[in-house]
């Protein structure tokens, strides 16, 4: 449904959300084109999540305007929703996965119940598979959700997002409660992911090390790993921005040099200096 390549996949003009008398996001502009990698990065309530909802279309704007993949959604009816938000996934805050249903029913649910996919039956249980295989959890088919490790039920979310092949990605939180090894991992395959598939993503993180890796780092199909970005590889200028959100404002947005250059003191929270 994009128009043009030219088209940012996702932007901002000016959006305010509120609920009752708290505001959640407050004049917030900013834009992201095909490709490119946003982290947000915020104190708790600082509209972090309210801002990937919106995107979604989940949250409406008080004033401003969302559009996604060119379209206005922001005075959408949520009927006219279901075709573009097939072409997102997300990433809830801790995985949000079906107790009830087993790994291959939870990734397997875009599939059989988002009316714009279209999978046919015999199609489903071949992407499943293949959606698993990605995270390198082909072997929990047939698992539930509290049969796997924190880390194994954060791989099987991402499954979930991207077994419908969206070109926009939303990851809430997505290392939260992990031990560094293992939130390392879960970086490594939003990584892959971006790379092998060119998606667009949006994440929201606490840690910096997270935004360090996507900014920094490639996948590398010869080795099935990370590498630096460097050379022919680098990332195109832009492509990754730092967003940093206060009380709803977005208070600086720019690359990672620029960050650590920032001398506002409630920037600087956010920022883990080496050297």
């Amino acid at each position: 449904m994009n128009k043009d390549a030219s088209t940012p996949v996702l932007r901002f003009d000016k959006v305010s959300v509120a609920f009752d008398d708290a505001v959640a996001l407050q004049d917030v502009s900013f834009e992201v084109s095909h490709g490119g990698s946003r982290i947000i990065l915020g104190a708790a309530g600082s509209g972090k999540t309210t801002l990937l909802k919106a995107s979604l279309g989940l949250v409406r704007p008080q004033s401003g305007r969302v559009f996604l993949f060119g379209h206005d959604i922001s005075r959408m009816r949520e009927e006219e929703l279901f075709g573009l938000r097939s072409q997102v996934g997300m990433l809830f805050q801790e995985s949000a996965l079906f107790d009830s249903l087993t790994v291959a029913e939870n990734v397997a649910y875009p599939l059989l119940n988002q009316r714009a996919i279209q999978c046919p039956a015999d199609q489903v249980l071949p992407k499943v598979k293949e959606a698993l295989r990605f995270v390198e959890l082909e072997q929990t088919l047939e698992k539930f959700p509290s049969e796997l490790s924190g880390g194994m039920r954060r791989r099987a979310a991402i499954a979930r997002a991207i077994v419908t092949e969206p070109p926009l990605l939303l990851y809430d939180s997505p290392t939260a409660g992990l031990d560094p090894i293992t939130a390392t991992t879960i970086i490594a395959l939003i990584v892959k992911e971006r790379d092998l598939a060119s998606t667009t993503t949006l994440m929201v993180t606490h840690r910096y090390q997270d935004g360090h890796l996507l900014a920094n780092y490639h996948y590398s199909p010869a080795n099935g790993g990370l590498q630096p970005a460097r050379g022919v590889n680098e990332p195109v200028p832009g492509r990754t921005k730092f967003l940093v959100l206060e009380e709803g404002r977005l208070v600086f947005e720019g690359s990672q040099s620029e960050l650590e250059a920032s001398t506002d003191p409630y920037v600087a929270k956010f920022v883990k200096r080496t050297g």
